[in-house]
Formats: C-alpha cells, sequence, structure tokens
C-alpha cells in the first residue's frame, strides 16, 4: 500500500501541507512531523474553546503536542461516517453521522439518544448546548446510571419516605439531576444501624435512679476524685490525731487571698477538702460544702442521698457499684443514628424491612452506566467536530493566520488596537514578558507592547502589537489606546516598551532626516540649556559677592581698567577670517561644479545625494521588511515553532488599517486667512525673478573667468615672440 499523497503550497514564506478534506484527516499520522508549522502549544490564552484543548491533552500538562493531534484525529474520523463535514466546523452533529460501526461509535450513538430522550427532545441531531449542562440532562429522569436514587426514583409513598429517613439518619449523597438521594451503601448502612439498635434496646438495664440516672452518673464522675481525696485525709486523721490540722483547711491560706476578689480564685479554693476533715471518715449531709463543689454535691444528695443523714465512704463506693451495669449497657450502644427516629418507628421499619426493594432500584439505576459515563464522550465529539479543524489550520498549517479573508483570524490573535489613527490586527497576549524581552527583538517587526486593564474583568492583560504599515508617527511610551479582544470588550491600554524595526520603506526614508533633526534639535537644546546654567551662574554669584567697601572720604572707588590686549584679539579675528575664508571656498567649490554641469546633470546630482543619504537605511529596511517573522513571538509564548512565519511587505498590508479621511471642501474656523491670490503669484514671481538673477549672475561670472583663462595663453606668446625678436637683433 503506497503513501498517502498530501497537496502542498508555498505560503508565507514557507512551503506547507494543505488540509482540504477529511481523508487528510484520516492520514494525518502520515505526515511527516518536519512538515508540520507547530510541534506545541499552550492550552491557554488562544482564541478556541479551552475544553476543546483539554479533550486533546490527554496528559493534562496544558500543552498540545503532535502525538496528542494524531490520536484526537483517529478517535475522530473513527467515529464520524463522513470525516469531510469536520472541515465545516458544526457545533452539532446528526446521530446518523455518528459511525456505530465501531464500539466506541455505538456506545456514542447510545449516549446521545439517551440525552435526548432525557431532555425531551425528539430531534434527530445533538449540539454543545444539550451536553452542556449535565443537571438539565438528568433533571427529567428517574435512571441516570450514578447508582443514586431520589424521591423521583421511588415506585411508592413509603419508598420515597424511606429515602427520606435515610438521608435523615445515614445521610445521602447528590445525584447527577442535583437532588439528595441515597446509595446501596447507605442503604446498607441504615438498615444495620435499625437492626443494631433495635437488639441494644432489647437488651437494657433498669436505671437505677430513673430519668435522672445519667445526670447522677455524670456527677458522681464528677464528684469521685475529690469525695476519694476526703475519706483519705481522715483516715490520715484518725492515725494522727497532730496531723488533721494540717490535713483540714489552712486559715493561713483563707487570709493568703482574703483581700482579693474571691471568685477570681475558685480555683484555689476547689483545692481545698471538699468537707470539714473529721476522724469519723463521714460527711455529714446537713454540714455545709465547700462553697465550689456545693452545687453538685447537692444535686447529687438529692438524687441518691435524699434520705440518708451522712456519707460514708462504703457508701459512696456502693453508690458507682450501682451505676456499673447500667453504663456497660450505654457503652454498648450501637446503630444510635437512627435513635432520632423513635422506638416505634424502627420496629416498623425492622418488620417491613425494604432494604430489597431499594436496591433493586439502586441496580435498575446502574444498569444505564454505560449511557449515562458516556456523556462526556458525546461532549468530547461535539467539541472536537466544531473545533479540531481550526486547531489544525493553525497548528499543522497557519492557514487561517495567512488567510485572505479578514475576518479569519488566527487563534493566537488576541484583538485590535487602535491607537495614533490606525488600527492593528497582529496582536498577541504576552504570557512570558521575560522571554519577550529576550525573543521579541529578533522578530524584526516594530512591536508595542501594552498594559491593559478592563472594568468588566479584574484580570491585567498585557498584549504585544505589531506595526506593519505606515509611519512612527506620535508613538511612544507611555502613551494611551484601547485594545478590543475578540469577544468585543473593550480594555484600557498603555505602551510599556516599544522595540524598534522598520515598518515601511517610506518611513525608512525618512528616518535618517529625522534623526538628523532630532539630533540638531537635541544639540540646540544642550546648548541652549548650557548657556542658560552659565548665566544663572554668573547672576548667582554676582549676587553672592561681597559688596565693594567705599574710600574713608566717600568718593567712588576707582575700578582698574585692564589693558587691551591687541594679539589676544588679533589671534580671534585670524581665526574667523579663516573659518569664513574656507567656507568660501568651500561654497565656491560647489557652485563651480555645479555651473559646470548640464541641467539634467544636476538633477541626477540631486537624486545621487538623497540616495546617499537615505540609500542604506532604505536597503536595510527592505531586507528586514522581507525577514519580519512572527514566529519569535509565538516561541516567547511557549510555543514550539517548526517552520517561519514571514510577514512580508504585501501581508503586512493586510494586518494594518489606516484612518483614511475623506476629502471636505468646509473652512476651518481657525486656521490662518489665506493670502489674496494678486499677494500669491506677486510673491511667486519675485521669488522666481531673484533666482534667476543670481543664477544669471552665477552664469556671467563663471563665463567671464572661462574668457579670462582662455585669453591669457595668447598674450604670453606674444611675449615671447617678442623677446625672441630682441634677442636676434641684439646679435
Amino acid at each position: 500500500m503506497g503513501k498517502y499523497k498530501f497537496t502542498f503550497q508555498n505560503i508565507g514564506g514557507s512551503t506547507r501541507v494543505k488540509l482540504q478534506s477529511g481523508e487528510d484527516l484520516c492520514h494525518l499520522a502520515e505526515l511527516d512531523e518536519k512538515m508540520w508549522t507547530v510541534l506545541s502549544c499552550p492550552t491557554k490564552g488562544l482564541h478556541i474553546d479551552e475544553k476543546t484543548l483539554d479533550y486533546i491533552d490527554t496528559n493534562s500538562d496544558e500543552r498540545i503536542h503532535v502525538n496528542e493531534v494524531i490520536a484526537a484525529a483517529q478517535w475522530l474520523t473513527s467515529v464520524v461516517k463522513n470525516p469531510d463535514e469536520i472541515l465545516e466546523g458544526k457545533s452539532s452533529i446528526a446521530l446518523s453521522q455518528i459511525n456505530i460501526e465501531t464500539e466506541i461509535g455505538k456506545k456514542l450513538y447510545k449516549s446521545a439518544t439517551e440525552i435526548l430522550k432525557n431532555l425531551g427532545k425528539t430531534t434527530e441531531e445533538i449540539s454543545i448546548a444539550d451536553t452542556a449542562d449535565s443537571l438539565a440532562i438528568f433533571s427529567k429522569t428517574r435512571f441516570n446510571g450514578d447508582g443514586v436514587i431520589t424521591n423521583s426514583s421511588a415506585d411508592s409513598e413509603e419508598q420515597k419516605k424511606l429515602i427520606d429517613a435515610i438521608i435523615a439518619t445515614v445521610g445521602g449523597c447528590t445525584d447527577r439531576s442535583g437532588e439528595m438521594g441515597v446509595n446501596a451503601e447507605q442503604i446498607e448502612a441504615f438498615y444495620k444501624a435499625l437492626a443494631d439498635y433495635s437488639a441494644w434496646q432489647k437488651n437494657v438495664v433498669e436505671a437505677p435512679f430513673g430519668d435522672d440516672t445519667d445526670k447522677a452518673i455524670t456527677l458522681y464522675n464528677a464528684l469521685d476524685a475529690k469525695i476519694k481525696d476526703f475519706f483519705l485525709r481522715s483516715k490520715l486523721a484518725a492515725f494522727d490525731a497532730n496531723a488533721a490540722a494540717a490535713l483540714d483547711v489552712q486559715v493561713s491560706r483563707i487570709e493568703a487571698i482574703s483581700a482579693e476578689n474571691l471568685t477570681e480564685k475558685l480555683e484555689e479554693i476547689a483545692s481545698y477538702p471538699i468537707a470539714r476533715i473529721n476522724a469519723d471518715s463521714v460527711i455529714d449531709l446537713s454540714a455545709t460544702i465547700n462553697p465550689v463543689w456545693a452545687d453538685k454535691f447537692l444535686q447529687l444528695k438529692s438524687i441518691a442521698f435524699a434520705k440518708k443523714k451522712t456519707l460514708s465512704e462504703a457508701d459512696w463506693i456502693s453508690l458507682g457499684k450501682t451505676f456499673e451495669s447500667y453504663i456497660a449497657w450505654k457503652s454498648a450502644k450501637a446503630g444510635e443514628v437512627v435513635e432520632s427516629l423513635g422506638m416505634d418507628t424502627i420496629q416498623q421499619l425492622c418488620e417491613e424491612n425494604k432494604k430489597d426493594e431499594l436496591l433493586e432500584i439502586v441496580e435498575h439505576d446502574k444498569a444505564l452506566a454505560e449511557e449515562a459515563n458516556e456523556i462526556g464522550s458525546v461532549d468530547k465529539l461535539l467539541h472536537l467536530y466544531r473545533d479540531f479543524f481550526t486547531l489544525l489550520k493553525n497548528f499543522v498549517t497557519f492557514q487561517d493566520f495567512y488567510s485572505t479573508d479578514k475576518t479569519t483570524k488566527a487563534i493566537f490573535q488576541a484583538g485590535k488596537l487602535v491607537i495614533d489613527q490606525r488600527a492593528c490586527h497582529l496582536c498577541i497576549k504576552v504570557t512570558d514578558m521575560a522571554k519577550q524581552n529576550t525573543m521579541a527583538a529578533a522578530s524584526g517587526m516594530y512591536l508595542i507592547f501594552c498594559d491593559c486593564v478592563c472594568k468588566q474583568k479584574a484580570e491585567k492583560l498585557q498584549i504585544v502589537a505589531a506595526m506593519t504599515q505606515g509611519d512612527t508617527g506620535d508613538l511612544m511610551v507611555g502613551k494611551n489606546a484601547i485594545f478590543y479582544d475578540r469577544d468585543g470588550l473593550d480594555w484600557d491600554a498603555v505602551v510599556t516598551k516599544i522595540i524598534d524595526n522598520p515598518i515601511s520603506i517610506s518611513q525608512a526614508f525618512w528616518s535618517p532626516y529625522r534623526r538628523i533633526s532630532t539630533w540638531v534639535e537635541n544639540l540646540i537644546n544642550k546648548r541652549a540649556a548650557e548657556k542658560d546654567s552659565k548665566m544663572m551662574e554668573e547672576a548667582t554669584a554676582k549676587l553672592s559677592a561681597t559688596p565693594e567697601l567705599k574710600p574713608a572720604d566717600g568718593s567712588k572707588a576707582a575700578t582698574p581698567v585692564p589693558p587691551f590686549d591687541i594679539a589676544k584679539f588679533a589671534g580671534i579675528f585670524a581665526a574667523i577670517g579663516m573659518a569664513l575664508g574656507m567656507i568660501g571656498t568651500a561654497l565656491v567649490s560647489v557652485a563651480e561644479g555645479f555651473a559646470a554641469l548640464t541641467w539634467w546633470q544636476c538633477i541626477l546630482v540631486f537624486v545621487g545625494i538623497i540616495l546617499f543619504v537615505s540609500g542604506p537605511s532604505m536597503v536595510m529596511a527592505w531586507l528586514k521588511l522581507r525577514r519580519r517573522n512572527i514566529a519569535q513571538i509565538l516561541n516567547a509564548n511557549g510555543w514550539a515553532m517548526n517552520a517561519s512565519s514571514i510577514v512580508n511587505i504585501t501581508f503586512g498590508g493586510t494586518l494594518k488599517e489606516i484612518a483614511n479621511f475623506p476629502k471636505i471642501k468646509m473652512q476651518d474656523p481657525f486656521a490662518k486667512k489665506k493670502m489674496p491670490a494678486w499677494k500669491k503669484w506677486l510673491r511667486v514671481i519675485s521669488v522666481l525673478l531673484v533666482l534667476a538673477g543670481a543664477a544669471v549672475a552665477v552664469w556671467f561670472y563663471f563665463d567671464n573667468k572661462k574668457e579670462v583663462a582662455t585669453e591669457k595663453p595668447c598674450v604670453e606668446q606674444e611675449q615671447v615672440i617678442a623677446e625672441e625678436v630682441a634677442t636676434e637683433v641684439a646679435e
């Protein structure tokens, strides 16, 4: 089998493949990678749906590579019957166009059919809008394949109430429709909790103090350590009567805090014994209790010792043992999550036991998992069906960038910058300014970098705009402009950097004269500034000089007059005369040279002078304009450019619009009043007469000089003859 033959074209300074049919897409893997314009590009910051690029970016590294593009092409062409339709970029596809002869095609077809059914649509076409909102897809259906059932999935009111009870106790999860529901695990957990709680209740232990038992246990645990401390202190006091005072509350400790706010000393008071120490080791229930512990002790007394007068250590230990079996039963409590339902409801649910019914509904829902899970694949199909060929035209070829249709833009073109009465259409978002600083100058283009802000968006945008036609005008750093992005939003832009390169041949022609003009202007400004500074220094020196002292007799002090230095001024006059002589000699030489030429030779000399000044600049501009390459800017933005993308003079003219005002005959009310016609003609005639007179004078001057130069040899010849005759006579 022979290799597939692609069609090629020469565009943008390079030979590129021309993708023009679905068959080309089917054989994209056979195209030599070296012939691709781009080897990789970022998934962010481009004018193409990022979701489409994310579907192609299978390794999620936020970059599109050649192998990923090839894989996407093979997948897409395998599930579409007629690959030629991929070139049309439609946002919807007919179900009949899905290739059901492949396994993935069958799944896509079933899933697309299920989506339309869930949306209540009877059309034979599915669009990106249909797959955009998964909640809308499943909001009108009982089953959606996620294994979660809701009230709408139930067959009876009893099942609905049961689902609500599970959500209220065990908890639920969100269904694809957006409603709360339950899955098989939660159903199992609910019925296990019912069984555990019911079994626990069957082994119930009688509470020793009825409803107050739990409270009594809490109070007992809070007082246990303190009361046991009391009994131990009492035993020590009985053992040694002399130690009783030390074991009881000490007056010195109370005196130490008596002068302070005792409500802030509760921790100190709590450390005192709960009751007064005695050798009998009993607590008199009618006696006063440590005020910090009194409230809890009295509450426990009212529950457990209401009829007792004293409390011994044996009584306290006996009370603790009374709680042991009850505490053990409480600790074994299970299934408490369903306790809020009440024992009667729990018993009823256990007897009815509709667990199997709910699990059957869950299994029925899971049976549609394959169709439902393919919704993402259908969405991928629709995005690639619409955007894939657009990506190819900006990846494999640069067809969109070099399109003759002005409405077609490349995916890296960010919008339009309007500045200085011109609109720049070659604007690119800047993602890495450091790389742009390094690489952008090599593009050979006149580039303007701008910072942009928009009230509708909180983000800040950086762009670079290429000037490909016209002149530099009033472009400068700090100049304000307006940037319109591809979505129509306007951004306030300010120029932050300019990379100066030739814009056009005409601009290059005038650039030497502008540089000379700028140099002269800067020189004049410099000299004026120096002169102004010198004058200020002299004035400051005079103002700050020491006042002149007058003689004692009041007469004015004589100012010494410096002697006239004739040598100094003679040197100055000689230098001035020499300079004027040199200038005059030069002017005379130039005038003699022009006078010796015919009129057409003068024109050639004038043209030659202009070419001498502007020629090198124009030649350099022509060479640079032929090599302007956008690849360097894209490389700085993270693109791996595999071929040059030249922006020549002709193509550059299509990327720029310059203001073209209509001709009008209206009078400017602020314009200078025009001179009458007769005065204009009189001035023109006067200038012409002066020039003509000067020309005639120069001509007569040089003509007479020629005659003198011609006659001089004859006179000299006559003198020689006369001398020869005189010599002969003398001999």
